[in-house]
């Protein structure tokens, strides 16, 4: 038992060095077209996000309303604001949803709302009436907007 535990122990640490070994050992050209890939890769999707969202619900039982305000915190004009939801009971996904919200000016808030009606939706809640299980819903959110630079 205690052989097999240190092989295991020997092979990971031998594992890691052979990992980190062949990064440290190739050429410099080859370091320096990765990184600029890596960084010009980063720069375009990591950039600062111009909004806030908060998230509510209205009636949510074989239909759910799911409620978001949009602020956009930014002195930029955004436009083309799309809001995609994911609805989900007792961690599982019921369905989805998505709304066009339109333009949002600097330091303005706009609302949007969407509306889930599903079959799963609507099996969750009577299972819940039923007795069969709890009805604990979860939305996830994405707004997608464009800007002018």
């Amino acid at each position: 038992m205690i052989k097999n535990l240190a092989g295991t122990v020997l092979v990971a640490a031998a594992a890691t060095t052979l990992m980190a070994a062949p990064a440290n050992a190739s050429s410099a050209a080859d370091t320096s077209v990765v990184s600029v890939a890596q960084e010009s890769k980063a720069t375009a999707t990591a950039g600062a996000q111009l909004i806030r969202s908060w998230v509510s619900f209205g009636r949510c039982k074989d239909t759910c309303r799911i409620n978001v305000r949009v602020r956009n915190i930014s002195g930029k004009y955004l436009y083309n604001v799309r809001l995609n939801a994911r609805l989900s009971i007792n961690g599982r996904s019921v369905g989805t949803c998505t709304d066009y919200v339109g333009t949002i000016r600097p330091y303005r808030t706009r609302y949007a709302a969407c509306t889930v009606r599903t079959y799963s939706l609507s099996n969750a809640y009577n299972n819940y009436l039923d007795g069969y299980s709890r009805f604990r819903y979860y939305a996830r959110t994405n707004v997608a907007y464009r800007y002018y630079r």
